[in-house]
């Protein structure tokens, strides 16, 4: 009696893998020494950026040290909701959305119109004494820049209330006023970050094809039709990609600027979601409530990026991925 091999599709056959991935390890084994500079990058940021997340599951447990993560008793969206319902919760939404609000809408396009006028400029030694007054505040430390910001407006010695003072008027406590802190907090912003922001637009600039602008020129067009037609479409990649980003920290500021400009007087509108979470975190040992809210601010940040980006591909522009 005769056996029947068993049908084609039922043998077993060796599992062939893609050629992608056989030229990937082949051109992997060929440039080993890249990999091995690479390797301390990647593993600060595993061991930095992905390790912690493990330790994000205290949001849904009322943590311990003594437990330990694993060991402390499961809650759920016990603290999520407890955020949620608290009576802060829509203060510092509205003031940390506007916040960052304001610096989207006025600090965004300063670095923008500050590379197109830079890169108008006919001198070159001109053009880089420019550029290094505009970044070099960027090297400032944020604790002397909120040094600054309180010795000029000081109410009896800044030089702010002082010339007001001169024209008639009468003293402001500016940093003990709610209503001056987040004009405080975005000009202070722009004058130290747009420079250094600056620089990327400028380099965008300099990738554009210089013919077009001659060609620009025989056809009669000004300086600022070039500038409409050439420049701003030239970098408008950019900008996209940038503006996305921002979009994806929209719900982050910078901690350490709004804690040291933080005083009691002005808290209705200083206190964000991010001093919260020091406050309620390290100062007060909530733990578990901290990460929770931390972790539903960075969710929110998550959802923007996402959906900006994916308008911004439906729209046809320059995309994340």
């Amino acid at each position: 009696m005769t056996t029947k091999s068993p049908p084609r599709s039922a043998q077993t056959r060796p599992v062939r893998r893609p050629a992608g991935f056989r030229q990937t390890l082949r051109r992997a084994r060929r440039s080993w020494q890249l990999y091995v500079l690479l390797a301390p990058a990647l593993l600060s940021v595993l061991v930095f950026k992905y390790w912690p997340m493990y330790g994000a599951q205290i949001a849904f447990r009322n943590y311990n040290p003594a437990d330990g993560f694993s060991g402390s008793p499961w809650v759920g969206l016990e603290h999520f909701e407890r955020f949620i319902s608290s009576f802060q919760f829509e203060r510092l939404l509205a003031n940390t959305l506007t916040v960052n609000a304001l610096g989207l809408l006025i600090a965004f396009p300063v670095p923008i119109i500050l590379a197109l006028i830079v890169n108008q400029l006919q001198s070159d030694r001109f053009k880089k004494f420019t550029q290094t007054v505009l970044y070099s505040p960027s090297f400032i430390s944020v604790v002397v820049v909120v040094g600054m910001i309180h010795l000029l407006f000081s109410p009896q010695s800044g030089i702010v209330n002082n010339a007001i003072v001169a024209l008639g008027g009468d003293p402001i406590f500016f940093m003990g006023s709610p209503d001056w802190f987040r004009p405080l907090y975005s000009g202070s912003d722009i004058w130290q970050n747009a420079g250094f922001s600056m620089i990327v637009y400028l380099a965008a600039l300099t990738a554009i094809d210089p013919s077009l602008h001659e060609a620009a020129r025989v056809d009669g067009a000004d300086r600022w039709q070039r500038i409409r037609h050439i420049d701003i479409p030239g970098i408008l990649p950019v900008v996209t990609i940038l503006f996305i980003l921002a979009i994806g920290n929209l719900f982050n500021l910078g901690f350490e600027k709004v804690l040291l400009m933080q005083t009691d007087l002005n808290l209705p509108t200083s206190e964000v979601i991010q001093t919260y979470v020091y406050k309620a975190g390290l100062q007060q040992a909530q733990f578990s409530y901290s990460a929770a809210i931390g972790l539903f601010n960075s969710l929110i940040n998550l959802v923007l990026l996402l959906t900006f980006n994916r308008i911004a591909r439906r729209a046809g522009q320059s995309s994340l991925w």
